[in-house]
């Protein structure tokens, strides 16, 4: 099953840390916040990867393309002309797609249907730290047999809020300021989903995409209710790097 990761945003409200990187590639705990979920999803055996990149997407791709020697121990031999890797790497498979500076999140989606191909996926966003059980959440989705499963997260915040009967979307809401479900992304979709998202750049995944989903019954909800973070702002990296320095490694599951 593919990982879709939506890794394009520009993060206007943390210019300080993302004005020369990206802002999955900003460091928790000395390593980009996406190696942290793209590790998550390896650990529940989820290792072919889709990145939808725009801002600085290059960055992300030459973090990819150095990472087994600058990350490990290893040798050259010159008759060969080979490098050997003295430690184990992680073995996933990963699709760099550009999707455009400015698409939004419906956008980039829609831009990866042929290379997810006709078949049920994963998506989240490049921002998000969670020790979510993965395969709980593929059975939950399962069973429920509606065309997408959100996680829910009861907190306060400014993301977008659901309302749910029995495991069922009844409506969704983006960006209202009370303490109710939100978006707490890692979704697993069905192809179906194309169906709602539209070719235009400016499709939002969180706007009328989810709403009409929520308004056909199409979105099932997965109450999340271990830990879970987004982090939007310098503060919100500040608290998560302080936590790993303390061992308090609360997403690491792996």
């Amino acid at each position: 099953m593919k990982v879709v990761i939506l890794c394009g945003g520009k993060s206007t409200r943390m210019n300080e840390l993302t004005k020369d990187i990206p802002k999955p590639l900003v460091e928790v705990g000395e390593k980009p916040m996406l190696w942290h979920i793209m590790k998550l999803y390896k650990h529940y055996g989820f290792d072919d990867f889709i990145l939808l990149l725009g801002y600085k997407g290059e960055k992300i791709k030459e973090y990819f393309l150095n990472y087994e020697w600058k990350n490990h121990s290893f040798k050259i031999d010159d008759h060969s002309n080979g490098i050997e890797l003295l430690e184990k790497s992680e073995k996933w498979k990963i699709t760099f797609l550009d999707t455009g500076i400015d698409t939004m999140t419906g956008g980039r989606l829609k831009l990866a249907q042929p290379y997810i191909g006709d078949e049920t996926f994963m998506l989240t966003y490049g921002d998000g730290l969670s020790d979510i059980n993965l395969s709980k959440l593929l059975d939950f989705h399962k069973s429920k047999g509606t065309i997408a499963t959100v996680t829910g997260i009861y907190k306060k915040s400014q993301y977008g809020t659901l309302t749910v009967n029995d495991g069922i979307a009844k409506s969704f809401e983006e960006k209202k300021q009370t303490k109710e479900l939100i978006n707490g992304g890692f979704f697993i979709m069905n192809p179906g989903v194309f169906n709602y998202l539209t070719d235009d750049t400016s499709c939002v995944l969180e706007q009328q995409p989810l709403i009409n989903l929520a308004k056909d019954q199409e979105l099932a909800v997965y109450i999340h209710e271990g830990f879970w973070t987004a982090m939007d702002t310098a503060k919100d990296i500040l608290e998560v790097n302080e936590m790993w320095k303390q061992g308090n490694y609360l997403w690491k599951v792996w």
